[in-house]
């Protein structure tokens, strides 16, 4: 009789435990992640930045772990040396797990057409057009005091009258 007892009580115990399982015991580290595959990227001059259109970057020569999901853009930037892109496909083999090609990524990058001189990024100056004759120059009329366009101030915001002074004004004469 006390056999049953403890197997009910082991029973009971047991069953309570499941419905507070502990993420350690959970079984979502058996699902399966995204299938990636480890492609290595190269440049002629190294230390171009290799960004993918996922957002991950490195500077070549390197390699990144990338998802086999979709195709993926490659774009190679270095200072000097116009912009290169390559687009990954992912290829499905009889027998083995889908992988990005072309792998290795080589790229050559082709030097930027150099700037003209002055200051880097921006247009030249146009010439002027040629100027007909030069009249002879107008004698400068006279100053006239510039009238103030600017609408007076409201009262509330005029100067307020000076203080006055506090020992006694002279006598006008």
């Amino acid at each position: 009789m006390m056999y049953r007892v403890i197997a009910i009580v082991g029973g009971a115990l047991a069953l309570g435990a499941c419905s507070s399982t502990s993420e350690w015991m959970s079984l979502d580290g058996l699902k399966p992640g995204p299938m990636v595959d480890t492609v290595r990227f190269e440049s002629e001059p190294p230390g171009a930045e290799a960004k993918t259109s996922n957002g991950q970057t490195c500077r070549t020569p390197c390699a990144l772990a990338l998802p086999i999901e979709s195709p993926l853009t490659v774009t190679f930037t270095l200072s000097g040396y116009q912009p290169e892109s390559e687009t990954l496909e992912p290829i499905a083999q009889t027998g083995s797990p889908p992988q990005l090609r072309p792998n290795p990524v080589l790229v050559e990058l082709t030097p930027a057409p150099p700037q003209p001189a002055g200051r880097p990024g921006r247009k030249p100056a146009a010439k002027p057009a040629a100027k007909p004759a030069a009249k002879p120059a107008a004698r400068p009329a006279a100053r006239r005091p510039q009238q103030s366009t600017a609408p007076a101030p409201a009262p509330s915001q005029q100067p307020a009258p000076p203080a006055a002074a506090p020992w006694p004004a002279p006598p006008r004469q």
